[in-house]
């Protein structure tokens, strides 16, 4: 076995994991979807009370307050201040050429959206995300730095609350805040619920053969990193921390994320103690919830309070992700390779500081992991080489030895060893590597700062599929290529597989996006012309010993 059939052997074996799981594999229909119910968020009031937000089924309509800034259009409903919409003007959509990607929706489509509530056992009056809502205007454009939109509750048994939106230039974070004056006669001890309410749906422009995880997530200082999936919300499971002092709760998609902030990367957390704040990641309704609660201190009777808590919703872009809070990083999700990954990641962004164009970087990164891995590859290679050498000999030992295939086995082996030749050695120096491949390929995959990413020519977006196939169909000449430099199978019929299954291979990189395609291609490249220069080394070392 070489290591271009193993390699073969392992990524064929993962398309068709993955082809099973998109086209075959049963999935719910939305009845079902709907049908799936679970329990709602409830959180723990101070003092021991339990209060209960209500319930997330279909969301109520009302006035819509449109927000424009230099980065993102908003739409915030008076209907419990929820953040309803939230298009991103710097990115395009996937589906609609011309329009930004539409990250939050609230239509007949996809529901997607930010909501807020107080709750308190001693005040039920307090603001939902039921609660109508009233506003000084209609519409809001950022013209400076900063622009805040407030929101003014009804006033509850003597409780004033507003819930103030603040939206910074160039900036994805959006504040929130809660302002409250307690003009009642007794202390209030409220939690406030930050969730974010999503359908169980694909995200939009998703490929059928390049996607990544969709849901929730948490992430805590002691815990660190946890997703639990749409699956297995609808069924009440899912291991993640119940309770924290800090970290965060988002919905992560490809390419995009929403999260509700507990601790700033260099801000105070709004958790009093371990007790006060806690993640629930429930569905009801066939909605998903992945909320943060968190018990704000007591308000004695005229004080007031206020609390702000970030949330951030835009693209995963590694710079800005990781600024905003301990462990966001980790949202750039690259599956169970992160390890492997990350650092390939890191580099790949070093490279483009210095070329200024993803493309080129992914070409320079090709060119360094080939650099680092030349003298695994060259190992592999001289063994191939040697395996190509014997080819001649092996078949004159398979007409000699005809149907007795055990002592041709026997005589195989002894050639081996006189000739000094393993017939793994082609394998273990690919096995080592494959890890890194792997990353590789998550690292390009979940990488959001490739998508309408130009290289050349028509190459306008790295994160699509090549529009013209001319890459899919340079990688499929260059693994048909290389079946000519590897030492033919003994056995014709695997001979001739060996022959199709680059073409049969080849066809899953016509849906694969381009730079991924192009980081394979290049790695062909470079291979073929290593795997030449061994094989001529080798070549003439044979005639050199001959000729002594």
């Amino acid at each position: 076995m070489d290591s271009k059939r193993l390699i073969i052997f392992v990524v064929l074996s993962m398309g068709i994991l993955l082809g099973w799981q998109e086209f075959f594999a049963p999935k719910p229909t939305p009845q079902q979807q709907a049908a799936k119910t679970q329990t709602a968020p409830s959180s723990a009031a101070s003092g021991g009370s339990h209060a209960q937000p209500a319930e997330a089924g279909k969301l109520s309509n009302g006035q819509r307050i449109t927000v424009s800034t230099d980065v993102l259009n908003a739409q915030i409903d008076t209907v419990g201040g929820d953040l309803r919409s939230l298009a991103l003007t710097k990115h395009g959509s996937a589906e609609q050429h011309g329009q930004p990607f539409q990250l939050f929706e609230d239509n007949a489509k996809r529901v997607y959206v930010a909501q807020t509530g107080l709750v308190a056992a001693s005040n039920p009056a307090l603001p939902t995300h039921k609660t109508v809502f009233t506003a000084e205007k209609t519409s809001y454009a950022l013209s400076g730095d900063k622009l805040e939109v407030k929101l003014t509750a009804p006033e509850a048994n003597g409780v004033k609350v507003n819930k103030v939106y603040t939206f910074t230039k160039g900036s994805y974070e959006i504040g929130v805040r809660y302002d409250i004056v307690n003009g009642g006669s007794a202390p209030l001890a409220a939690t406030a619920y930050y969730r974010l309410l999503r359908d169980s749906q694909a995200p939009e422009g998703e490929s059928r053969m390049a996607h990544t995880y969709t849901g929730p997530a948490v992430y805590t200082s002691e815990h660190k990193f946890q997703k639990v999936s749409f699956d297995d919300l609808a069924k009440g499971k899912g291991d993640y921390a119940k309770t924290t002092t800090d970290g965060w709760v988002a919905m992560l998609q490809h390419y995009f994320m929403s999260a509700w902030i507990l601790k700033p990367l260099d801000g105070q957390s709004v958790c009093k103690d371990d007790k006060s704040c806690r993640f629930e990641l429930t569905q009801s309704n066939g909605l998903n919830s992945a909320a943060a609660l968190v018990d704000y201190a007591t308000v004695q009777p005229g004080k007031s309070l206020s609390v702000s808590v970030p949330l951030y919703a835009g693209p995963e872009e590694y710079n800005i992700i990781s600024k905003l809070a301990e462990g966001m990083e980790y949202a750039k999700d690259f599956g169970i390779f992160y390890i492997f990954a990350s650092p390939l990641f890191w580099l790949l962004v070093k490279l483009h500081g210095l070329v200024s164009n993803w493309g080129w970087a992914i070409v320079l990164l090709t060119l360094t992991v080939k650099a680092v891995f030349y003298p695994l590859t060259a190992a592999s290679y001289r063994s191939m080489a040697k395996m190509k050498a014997l080819a001649p000999r092996l078949e004159r030992m398979k007409e000699q030895y005809g149907d007795d295939r055990m002592k041709f086995q026997q005589a195989v082996m002894e050639m081996y060893k006189s000739e000094k030749v393993n017939p793994l050695g082609g394998c273990l120096p690919m096995l080592i590597q494959i890890p890194v491949f792997i990353g590789l390929y998550w690292a390009l995959l979940a990488s959001v700062e490739l998508r309408e990413a130009p290289w050349i020519l028509w190459y306008t977006d790295l994160a699509r599929p090549d529009p013209y196939y001319i890459l899919p169909v340079i990688m499929a000449a260059t693994m048909f290529l290389q079946t000519f430099l590897n030492p033919p199978p003994t056995d014709p019929m695997q001979a001739k597989m060996m022959k199709i299954m680059p073409l049969a291979f080849s066809a899953l990189f016509f849906f694969f996006p381009a730079g991924l395609v192009l980081y394979y291609v290049v790695n062909n490249v470079l291979s073929i012309a290593q795997q030449w220069f061994i094989n001529k080394q080798i070549e003439k070392g044979n005639k050199a010993a001959l000729q002594s």
